[in-house]
């Protein structure tokens, strides 16, 4: 190799080197100073993106783990609000017991029924004064509750419903059970040459649903049979009957009435093509049923504003112990819908905890520093930094040992 003071290639090859390493060693100090591995989106783009989505995800589920504390919060304050309910009807028996025994006087009688206007009235009071965060507690909307990752798929909204809670309303009762009943099968309307022959199953409402065997035949034709199982709404008859080739095959078409008549199974018919009656539908054989779904809102509980338990007197003592009972029964049936509530968010709040938990941890995992990584770095990059200089120092005195030529 020639000599040459043109270029000092030696140093450029030297300085590139102690930049690079200065570079690499401000970035483990910057790690070590901060404790985090990423500090910027050159660090590990990929890395800082699913780091943020996680930390995301962490603070919908720790508010998420608070929306469901401050939610059993408010059902254990019915719940203790509940319980002295129960205190004041158990005292509600002893009067109405006292009050059936012949051996007390007017006077005395109308005393025990002072204190029952007052057990009544003390009723509502906990009914219409019960709050948590400036709201009624006993009320007969559903309070919202939401548990979410921060996540459209991962959103959990728990509506649970205290009922009402009153002189009027004592408790609660289960919510009404799905009833069926057997359809009554429609007299077909006579097919002409301009429309056909229509057969109308009337449900009691729209929501109600149909199951059961439909046999229907056009004119002296053959039947033809489907079967609607339980639970099938009138769209979805009205879909599954359209899709079935025999149906579809005879001419039949099946709809749903529309506004008020939405509650209702429409069967069609091919029109005449000669004399009028010839495609009328035969329904023989049909045997279809309508269910009501079973409610969903708790039932209102006894009513102690009507008049034969209005009052406590002898004569009404016995309807008044009755009422009372079944309001104590309906109270705890009350307090254990609220305590399955309660147990539901329970479990709600302790897995968007551990969730939580999991999730703090895989991201420590993308973004804390590896301390031993990070020293041996340090200890390495400090070495080449040395190292470096002293190259680049030797470097550039090389080429002064051309003068030497000059001299």
């Amino acid at each position: 190799m020639s000599l040459g003071i043109l270029n000092n290639i030696a140093a450029l090859y030297a300085q590139n080197n102690l930049n690079s390493t200065q570079a690499n060693l401000q970035n483990t100090l910057q790690q070590l100073s901060s404790g985090s591995r990423i500090n910027s989106g050159s660090d590990d783009a990929a890395g800082l993106a699913v780091s943020n989505g996680l930390g995301a995800n962490e603070a919908a589920l720790t508010q998420s783990a608070a929306n469901a504390t401050d939610g059993i919060g408010l059902l254990q304050t019915a719940d203790g609000a509940l319980a002295q309910v129960t205190n004041l009807l158990d005292r509600a028996v002893t009067l109405a017991t006292e009050a059936a025994n012949g051996t007390l006087t007017a006077g005395q009688v109308s005393s025990a029924n002072q204190e029952y206007q007052n057990i009544l009235t003390q009723i509502g009071n906990i009914g219409a004064t019960t709050n948590f965060n400036s709201s009624a507690v006993f009320s007969a909307n559903a309070t919202n509750f939401v548990v979410t990752d921060g996540t459209s798929s991962g959103l959990n909204t728990y509506a649970d419903t205290v009922g009402a809670l009153s002189a009027s309303s004592v408790g609660t009762t289960a919510p009404s059970a799905a009833v069926t009943t057997t359809i009554t099968n429609p007299t077909p309307t006579a097919s002409t040459t301009s429309a056909g022959s229509t057969a109308t199953f009337a449900l009691g409402a729209a929501s109600d649903t149909i199951s059961g065997s439909l046999h229907v035949a056009v004119g002296s034709g053959s039947a033809v049979v489907v079967a609607l199982s339980a639970g099938t709404t009138i769209a979805q008859a009205v879909t599954a009957l359209n899709a079935d080739s025999g149906f579809s095959g005879a001419g039949l078409v099946a709809s749903q009435g529309t506004g008020s008549n939405a509650n209702k199974l429409i069967i069609t018919g091919p029109v005449d093509t000669g004399t009028a009656g010839t495609n009328t539908l035969a329904l023989t054989g049909t045997s279809l049923n309508q269910t009501v779904p079973a409610g969903t809102t708790p039932g209102a509980g006894v009513d102690f504003t009507q008049s034969n338990v209005a009052t406590l007197t002898a004569s009404s003592a016995s309807a008044i112990l009755s009422a009372v009972n079944t309001a104590i029964a309906d109270v705890a049936y009350q307090r254990g819908s609220v305590g399955a509530d309660v147990n539901e968010l329970t479990s709600a709040s302790a897995v968007a905890s551990s969730e939580e938990v999991n999730l703090a941890s895989a991201q420590n995992s993308i973004m804390a520093t590896d301390y031993g990584q990070a020293a041996s770095n340090l200890s390495k990059y400090q070495i080449l930094s040395q190292t470096g200089i002293s190259a680049l120092a030797q470097a550039n005195s090389v080429q002064q040992e051309v003068l030497k030529l000059l001299q």
